[in-house]
Order: C-alpha cells, then structure tokens, then sequence
C-alpha cells in the first residue's frame, strides 16, 4: 500500500484559510503577509500561526463558520482524491490550517480522505478566544507522516508527499518522494517533481504508481 499526504492551503485548495477569517475581522491583509512569511521560511511556522490566530480573537463562530463553507478544493482535487482511494491508496491531508475549514471543503465538494491531521481554533461556546492548538503547531510534519506510516505498516520508501510552503518542508524531505505543488522558492530544492496543477499532479502520481 501507498500513502500519499497532502498540504491544504495552496496545495489541494486555493484558499487560505485564515486570510478568509482575517476578512470577517477586517485583518486578511494583516494574514496574507504573516502567512507569505511563513511559507517563504522567514519567520517560523508556530509563531505565524499563533500571530494570526491572535487577530482572530472575538470573531463570532457563526462569522468563522461563514468564512470557512468558503473554502474550496482546486478543480479536479476531489476526483483525484477519490481515484487514489479507490486503487486503495491511504490519503491524508496534513495541515497547519484548521479541521473544520478541511473538512467543510471536503465535506461540501467530495474527495476521498482517510486520515486529517490539522489544528483547531479554540473559542469560548459563543466566539473565538484567539488562541490555537493541535498536533501541528510545534509538531512537525515528518514527524506526524512517519507516525501515520507507522501506524499503517506502510515503509516510507511508498510514501508521496505534496506541499508547496515551508512548512511542508520536513514531510518533503522524509518521504520516499517529495512532490511540489507551484512551490514556494524556499521549498523548490526539496521537490523531487514540481507539478502546477492537478491534471500534472494525476500524471505523477499514475508514474509513481499510486493511481
């Protein structure tokens, strides 16, 4: 069995979820250059994170809720996701974004997906308390990709992953191939393939014979 783990923001979607938050609040500028930073490996991934996360405090969770059914998977991602899972391909999405914005989207637009590790905004029952917590705000992708392949009983010589930002770096770098989905400059090096949309990225994954 082969285990391919997807990146969210600016891989199988186009959205960036917090920015879409931060436009409820009045700060998706504010987001859009925290998040540039991040994915360009010039500030670290957790304090990014958790800088945006901050600006988010007090927005309602029914804004949040609007803000995240706007989120979408990119054109063919949903049928690309469903055809790996039918050749039973293991699909996960590791993301630093959070689960209710992954889950709406897959949710809404179908796609196959086995396993979802991404972080939570936290809130007080009515609104957002500006704070976040999961398995990958210091955790690492690497980390949460050979724990997942472990688990599977799958080698990491069978494993793919796809990402595009800095922190997607260290998955890159551990899986058996690293695929690079329009990727950051930072992130190019440590692609083994470089794909620009999901019809390419088809392509490769049939190469590889995931498909």
């Amino acid at each position: 069995m082969k285990l391919v783990a997807f990146d969210f923001d600016g891989t199988l979607s186009k959205s960036e979820m917090t920015v879409l938050l931060g436009k409820k609040v009045g700060a998706a500028d504010k987001m859009a250059d925290i998040t540039a930073r991040a994915m360009n490996d010039e500030i670290s991934y957790a304090k990014s994170l958790r800088d945006r996360a901050a600006l988010l405090e007090g927005l309602a969770l029914t804004e949040s809720a609007d803000a995240f059914l706007e989120v979408t998977l990119r054109p063919g991602a949903a049928d690309l996701l469903d055809e790996l899972s039918e050749k039973g391909t293991h699909v996960a999405i590791l993301t630093g974004g959070f689960e209710r914005g992954v889950m709406t989207a897959v949710d809404q637009e179908g796609g196959s997906v086995e396993t979802i590790i991404a972080n939570r905004l936290l809130d007080d029952g009515d609104k957002l308390t500006g704070e976040v917590e999961g398995p990958l705000v210091e955790g690492t992708k690497d980390k949460a990709l050979e724990a997942l392949a472990d688990e599977l009983g799958v080698d990491m010589v069978n494993t793919i992953a796809v990402g595009d930002g800095a922190n997607d770096l260290p998955m890159l770098e551990v899986a058996g191939s690293a695929i690079g989905f329009d990727p950051k400059p930072a992130v190019a090096p440590a692609c083994d393939t470089i794909v620009s949309d999901m019809d390419e990225l088809h392509d490769v994954l049939e190469r590889k014979n995931a498909l």
